[in-house]
C-alpha cells in the first residue's frame, strides 16, 4: 500500500494532462498513486491514460464517471481513495519538484498527532514564483480559513488531507442541471474540529487555463446557483465574524435570485444578518448579470 494518493479530477483535458503526468514520473518518491478521475470526458483521454498504464512508470488507477463537476469528481476520490493520505493536483497542474517526498517529510512529524487533519503548502507559477503569500514562519498549527481571516496569507494553497479524516464529512451535493459546489465547503467543516499543519514548499505548479474554473468565477456563480447558495449558507453559519457573515449573505442573496428562490430568508442561518445583505445581494446580482450578458 502506497502512502498517498494525488487524484486529478479531468474533463476533455488529454491536451494537458501529460504535464501532470510529467511532473509525477519525476518524483524523487514514488510512495504515492495517481487516481484519475475521468469526468464524463468525450475526447482521447481514456485512451492516453491506458498507454501511461501500458508504460509502468508510475501507479495509475483510472476511474470513469459521467460528467458530475469537480466537486464530482471529489467525491468519487473520496470514495475509492485507500491510501493514509491524498491531495488533488488538478488536470491544468503539475507536481511541484520533489513534493511528493517534502509531503512525507513533513507528515513524520505530524502522523501520530491526532489533532493534525493535514498539512498545508504552497502553489507556485510556472517560473516558480510563490502565488500570493508565504505562510509566516512562526505559525506552527493553524485551520484553512485561519490562514487567510487571521494571518492574512494570499492566493491559493495546496491541502493534504489524512483520508481517515476526509471521509467522516459529508460528501458534497450533487444539484441537477449544475456541475460546481464550491470545495471550501468541505475544507470550511474540516476546520472546525482539526488543525492543519503549515509548510512553505511549493507542493504544486499552478497554471489557470482560459477554460478552468478560476478564469470563468462569474460564469460559474450565474450557471451553478445553487451550489453557490448552498457554500454560502455553510460559510455564513460557520464564519467567526460580522464581516465574513455579512459577506457570505450578500453571495446568498445574489444565488438565491438567479434560483428566484422566495423563501431565501427563511431558510437563511442568519436571518438578520441576510436580511440586511438583501440591497447588496441585489446589486451584486445585477452587476454578474451584467458582466455575464454575453454567455447567456
Amino acid at each position: 500500500m502506497k502512502t498517498i494518493t494525488v487524484f486529478t479530477p479531468t474533463y476533455n483535458r488529454a491536451y494537458c494532462l501529460h504535464k501532470c503526468y510529467e511532473s509525477l514520473i519525476k518524483q524523487s518518491n514514488q510512495d504515492f498513486v495517481w487516481l484519475i478521475i475521468d469526468d464524463g470526458s468525450t475526447d482521447t483521454t481514456e485512451e492516453l491514460v491506458a498507454s501511461w498504464i501500458k508504460e509502468n512508470k508510475i501507479d495509475i488507477v483510472y476511474h470513469y464517471q459521467e460528467n458530475l463537476g469537480m466537486h464530482g469528481g471529489h467525491n468519487a476520490a473520496y470514495r475509492l481513495i485507500e491510501t493514509t493520505l491524498n491531495l488533488c493536483i488538478d488536470s491544468d497542474d503539475c507536481m511541484g519538484e520533489d513534493a511528493i517526498e517534502k509531503i512525507l517529510n513533513s507528515w513524520e512529524t505530524i502522523k501520530d498527532k491526532p489533532e493534525y487533519a493535514g498539512l498545508v503548502g504552497l502553489d507556485a507559477d510556472e517560473s516558480g514564483a510563490i502565488i500570493g503569500t508565504k505562510i509566516p514562519q512562526n505559525i506552527k498549527q493553524t485551520t484553512l480559513y485561519d490562514i487567510y481571516n487571521v494571518h492574512g496569507v494570499k492566493g491559493d494553497k495546496k491541502l493534504v488531507y489524512r483520508t481517515e479524516v476526509v471521509k467522516k464529512y459529508p460528501s458534497y451535493p450533487i444539484f441537477e442541471g449544475e456541475r460546481f459546489v464550491p470545495l471550501g465547503y468541505l475544507y470550511q467543516l474540516i476546520d472546525q474540529d482539526y488543525k492543519l499543519l503549515p509548510v512553505n514548499e511549493v507542493f504544486c505548479v499552478v497554471e489557470y487555463m482560459a477554460d478552468g474554473s478560476s478564469m470563468n468565477m462569474l460564469k460559474q456563480y450565474r450557471r451553478h446557483p445553487r451550489g453557490f447558495a448552498f457554500s454560502r449558507k455553510s460559510r455564513m453559519q460557520l464564519a467567526k465574524n460580522f464581516k465574513d457573515k455579512f459577506k457570505n449573505a450578500i453571495h446568498y442573496v445574489s444565488s438565491s435570485m438567479f434560483i428566484k428562490n422566495g423563501g431565501f430568508l427563511k431558510e437563511s442561518p442568519k436571518k438578520l444578518i441576510t436580511f440586511l445583505a438583501i440591497p447588496f445581494g441585489v446589486l451584486l446580482n445585477l452587476y454578474i448579470r451584467y458582466k455575464t450578458k454575453n454567455e447567456f
